[in-house]
C-alpha cells in the first residue's frame, strides 16, 4: 500500500517506502511509549506536523529559493546567478547554526562539538532550502520531516521528563491480588482444623 501511495501521489515508489517506514518506525515508538503513559504525545505529534507543513509550504511556493536569490543579488555576490541560491542559503545557515550550535554546545559542555554540528546542520538545511522542487516533491518532504521529527520529539520528551518507575510498577505489579492471596491464605489457615500429630 505505502509503495503504490508513494507512486500515485509522489511519483515514486520511494517515497512510498521512504514513508511508510518512517510511520511504522513513529508508530512503533508512539505504543512504548504510551504503554509506560508518557505525558504530551499529542503535544509531540502537532508540533511535528506543523515542521512538516512548514516545509511542504516553503519548499512548495519555493519561498526560500528567492529569498537566497535576492539577498545574492543585493550583495552583488560574483557567483553565476543559476547556483547563487544554493551558494547563499548554504552560507547563511551554516553560519546561523555554527552560532546557534555554539551557543548550545557551551551550555552542553561541548563548545567546539556544538559549533561542528551546527556548522554542517546548518550547510545541509541551507542547501535544501535552496532548492525549487515543486509542490509535490516539497509535500513529499514535508511529510518525511514530519516523519522523522514526531519519534525524534516522542524522544526527547522521555530523555528530558524520565520515566517514573514506580509509577510503571505499580501499574503493572498486582499488589492488590498478593493483598487478597495472602489474606485468604491466613483466613484458611484460621479456619482448618489441625491434623492428628505423628
Amino acid at each position: 500500500m505505502f509503495l503504490f501511495l508513494g507512486e500515485a501521489l509522489f511519483g515514486s515508489m520511494g517515497w512510498g517506502l521512504l514513508h511508510g517506514t518512517l510511520l511504522l518506525v513513529a508508530l512503533a515508538v508512539l505504543a512504548g511509549l504510551l504503554a509506560i503513559r508518557v505525558p504530551r504525545l499529542a503535544a509531540m505529534f502537532l508540533l511535528a506536523l506543523l515542521s512538516g507543513l512548514l516545509v511542504a509550504v516553503l519548499l512548495g511556493t519555493q519561498l526560500p529559493n528567492e529569498a537566497w536569490r535576492r539577498i545574492g543579488e543585493g550583495i552583488n555576490l560574483g557567483v553565476e546567478p543559476g547556483v547563487r541560491p544554493l551558494v547563499v542559503g548554504t552560507l547563511v545557515l551554516a553560519l546561523v547554526g555554527a552560532v546557534a550550535g555554539l551557543v548550545l554546545g557551551y551550555r552542553g559542555g561541548s563548545a567546539s562539538g556544538g559549533l561542528f554540528g551546527g556548522l554542517v546542520l546548518g550547510a545541509v538545511v541551507g542547501a535544501l532550502s535552496a532548492l525549487t522542487p515543486g509542490w509535490r516533491v516539497g509535500i513529499a518532504l514535508g511529510i518525511t520531516v514530519w516523519l522523522l521529527d514526531w519519534p525524534v520529539l516522542m524522544g526527547v520528551t522521555v530523555a528530558r521528563e524520565g520515566i517514573d518507575g514506580e509509577a510503571l510498577k505499580a501499574r503493572f505489579w498486582p499488589q492488590t491480588t498478593i493483598d487478597t492471596t495472602k489474606e485468604t491464605i491466613e483466613w484458611a489457615k484460621a479456619r482448618m482444623p489441625l491434623g492428628p500429630r505423628s
